[in-house]
């Protein structure tokens, strides 16, 4: 089938997100100025960057993670694990504003080293980011789309011991969590490797 956006799918539910998955899941943390922390997940996140270290996650609609990032500069992306995968959903309740989101998912707060905002001390790894734009972008008519993108530079990164194996952190130990589409997610528990191939080394039968 073919359909646009912008007129319709004929679907019960818009296959978008399922398309475009997995996504990694960005589990926000940061402090208010009154000091109260706040934690939220966004599937809309991931790394744009290694030189230096960036990353992103999206906001659609005015929410907390993304005002709170803009005002005081900073935030922490937590890694989400398949053992943590039920508090992170309860951390994306649509609770009251002032209310930590740490205390509701029975979290620990860690502190971190160059940042005020807390880290989720059971996660099994967390960057600590400061954050370098905001944007907003527009849609093709124009028109604001109603969408926040607050972008970071990592400035550390936490990761639990456990999970480094010969040297490498093992993504299948952690069983990082992903968003695919509808209510639906997925945990890594199986990888393969590829090496990218060199022009230099190509075959010629």
């Amino acid at each position: 089938m073919f359909y646009e956006p912008n007129v319709g799918h004929g679907l019960p539910h818009d296959p978008f997100k399922a398309l475009v998955a997995p996504r990694p899941i960005g589990w926000i943390s940061s402090r208010r100025k009154d000091g109260t922390a706040n934690l939220a997940p966004y599937s809309f996140f991931n790394a744009i960057s290694t030189n230096p270290h960036l990353v992103l996650f999206s906001s659609e609609g005015v929410k907390d993670s993304c005002s709170i990032a803009a005002e005081t500069g900073e935030f922490v992306v937590n890694i989400v694990s398949r053992k943590l995968a039920e508090q992170m959903n309860l951390s994306a309740i649509d609770a009251p504003e002032g209310v930590n989101e740490f205390e509701v998912a029975g979290l620990t707060e860690a502190v971190c080293r160059h940042i005020s905002a807390p880290r989720v001390a059971e996660a099994p790894a967390a960057l600590e980011c400061k954050v370098v734009d905001v944007l907003q972008p527009k849609g093709l008519d124009g028109a604001p789309a109603g969408v926040s993108v607050v972008m970071g530079e990592v400035v550390g990164i936490h990761m639990d011991d456990v999970m480094i194996v010969d040297g490498l952190f093992d993504i299948t130990k952690a069983q990082t969590l992903a968003r695919l589409g509808y209510m639906d997610y997925t945990a890594v528990t199986e990888t393969f490797s590829m090496r990218r191939p060199r022009w230099s080394e190509r075959r010629e039968d």
